[in-house]
């Protein structure tokens, strides 16, 4: 599935992902290839993604966290999520 992940400065990431997991205002949740369409506000924490491969600009590599080859994660101060036909969108603050 493919995630976008943009700020108001730019775009942080876009590539193909295993499974994403977001602080929503109710609790985290995942999402994993073919999830139901959602659309949900997110609050502040840490974004975890999971992906065979990861690519960054210099300009933004800087703000994602390292847990492992295939595991990157992300703070933020909140933001919105939208998952719509495996393509996940996620406006963060």
């Amino acid at each position: 599935m493919l995630l976008e992940i943009v700020s108001p400065e730019a775009t942080l990431f876009k590539g193909e992902v295993t499974s994403v997991s977001v602080p929503g205002v109710d609790g985290n949740f995942q999402m994993l290839n073919n999830h139901a369409p959602i659309v949900s506000l997110l609050q502040q924490g840490v974004v975890s993604i999971v992906a065979p491969s990861f690519t960054f600009s210099k300009e933004v590599a800087g703000l994602f966290t390292k847990v492992n080859e295939q595991n990157y994660t992300l703070a933020i101060s909140s933001g919105t999520i939208e998952m719509k036909d495996n393509k996940i969108i996620v406006l963060a603050d």
